[in-house]
């Protein structure tokens, strides 16, 4: 364990320079594709891969199915059952993580090279034939009940749940994807299992590998982990509509500090504008301490330690949302204050200065993502279900710097709309009351 974490720690410490990653596309002798970038320098390979799909596969009387399945897929695989999994995989001096999200569940898999077929033939056993026992299942129900408990008292958590409701409706991305304590309670190891079969499939799978592999042995890899997987999984839901109309909504909590959510229909990531408005959003509220938004709201008058903004293009649907937290009876000037400023640039636009500000911070911190293999083979997977070409990692930057003031001040008239924006206020705000 000991030369595991050595290896991390020198994972984490070598920053391959952006012009250093080369990015191979590989295809197994059975028709996996995968993106690989090869490095030879500590033995250890780290492997990303990705269905889409996530949680938005849910049924609507199964919401939390995929969730709950996703933390049991470790519980116990083939054979082996929870504890001697877990020892297993430690003894592998290996780790595997599993995570889902609205449009995804992913699979993270770290290990050496001495150790590589032993690691590839557990996780195979993992993805093939997870066991979904019994107490598992109770065991990790029960964790999740207690999450969704906690969230019940985080008005951030709130704050995200209604907006969310209100934007996407009946849409899966208009409900916990964790569930609800009624939905999760009532789901069965059969629900389980469904959730499993919908997930994993050929049809939905991206790949990222880097490492200490050749392309020869990813395909050979690539083949013996996911060769058996199914053609399809379950089918995908449409587009969803975000329909959300501006105004406020208050949801009374007892708290000294109101939390503010606010949003309004966004930019997809394929749109030829999404740049204009990439750089937009950094001036806006994107860029920390610099923005536009922190000035205002906290510089000028101190009415929060932070606000913030960023643009949300989910596979299903696209939101622009920001938050800000204040004191009860000063939430109302800072919404003003932020509605004031969305109406600013709208109308007025952004200043050549600023621009040039923003494309030297977002061209010279693009580098600093690619901090360890782990990190550049999520990357290059999220590229791949984006549909970005292979050489973005080395032209992304141009397309950054080829925006101009022209591009941000037309997307900003376009895409900002200062009377859709909602504010979803969780407190005791002063001043405040929902408004449709």
């Amino acid at each position: 364990m000991k030369r595991f974490v050595a290896t991390l720690i020198a994972c984490l410490v070598a920053l391959p320079a952006l012009a250093e990653i080369q990015i191979e596309e590989v295809t197994s002798p059975g028709g996996i594709k995968a993106w690989l970038v090869e490095d030879h320098s500590i033995p250890f390979t780290a492997l990303e891969l990705r269905f889409r799909g996530g949680t938005s596969l849910d049924d609507p009387d199964k919401r939390g199915a995929v969730n709950l399945m996703s933390g049991l897929i470790e519980e116990g695989a083939g054979d082996l059952d929870a504890r001697t999994y877990a020892r297993e995989l430690e003894a592998l001096a290996a780790s595997f993580r599993y995570n889902a999200g609205d449009d995804s569940v992913s699979i993270s898999a770290r290990f050496l090279s001495e150790n590589r077929d032993e690691v590839v033939d557990l996780l195979r056993t993992t993805i093939h034939e997870p066991r979904f026992d019994q107490d598992a299942v109770d065991r990790v129900r029960a964790q999740v009940l207690s999450g969704l408990r906690s969230d019940q008292t985080d008005p951030n958590e709130i704050a995200g749940l209604t907006f969310a409701q209100m934007a996407y409706g009946d849409h899966p991305y208009g409900s916990e994807g964790k569930g609800t304590i009624e939905s999760v309670s009532a789901l069965t190891r059969d629900d389980v299992v469904a959730a499993y079969n919908g997930v994993f499939a050929k049809d939905r799978l991206y790949v990222g590998a880097v490492g200490d592999i050749t392309a020869e042995e990813l395909g050979t890899l690539l083949d013996t982990l996911l060769g058996d997987l199914p053609d399809t999984g379950k089918p995908i839901p449409g587009k969803a509509e975000v329909n959300i109309p501006g105004g406020v909504s208050v949801v009374e909590f007892d708290t000294p500090q109101s939390v503010a959510l606010f949003g309004q229909a966004g930019i997809d990531r394929d749109d030829p504008d999404f740049f204009a408005a990439f750089v937009l959003n950094h001036i806006l509220g994107g860029g920390g301490f610099e923005s536009r938004l922190m000035q205002e709201v906290r510089e000028k008058r101190g009415l929060t330690y932070g606000v913030g903004t960023y643009l949300v293009p989910k596979d299903l649907a696209s939101v622009y949302l920001g938050s800000v937290s204040s004191a009860n009876d000063r939430i109302a000037e800072a919404i003003d204050v932020i509605r004031d400023e969305w109406a600013r640039a709208a109308t007025e636009g952004v200043k050549q200065e600023e621009l040039d500000d923003a494309k030297t911070y977002l061209t010279g911190a693009y580098p600093l993502r690619f901090d360890g293999n782990g990190q550049i083979a999520s990357i290059m997977v999220g590229m791949q279900m984006e549909g970005l070409p292979i050489d973005y990692i080395a032209t992304r930057n141009d397309k950054v710097n080829a925006v101009t003031l022209e591009d941000v001040n037309r997307v900003a008239a376009e895409l900002l709309d200062p009377d859709g924006l909602h504010f979803v206020v969780v407190g005791k705000p002063v001043g405040l009351e929902t408004t449709n």
